[in-house]
């Protein structure tokens, strides 16, 4: 299994949590976690990376999460075709 990267978008702020987590993670039982968490409206969503931190933000600052690979190409700046 590969590992897999979660980026959080955070209210209020420009910038991005992201989380790599380890080769064990499976996106699929992630997202449903995640879910859960978010459909409860409040509380704290916690998320371990691949070297044991503990990583937590209110579910009341969660603009988004994106779940994918650490490799995804993320494209940034002006292409031309």
């Amino acid at each position: 299994m590969a590992a897999v990267d979660v980026r959080i978008g955070v209210t209020y702020s420009a910038k991005e949590i992201d989380v790599e987590l380890g080769e064990e993670a499976d996106a699929t039982e992630l997202r449903g976690q995640i879910d859960g968490v978010l459909g409860g409206g409040d509380g704290v969503l916690w998320l371990t990376d691949r070297k044991g931190r503990q990583v937590g933000v209110p579910v009341a600052k969660v603009a988004y999460v994106e779940i994918g690979s650490p490799h995804d190409e993320r494209r940034i700046g002006f292409g031309g075709s």
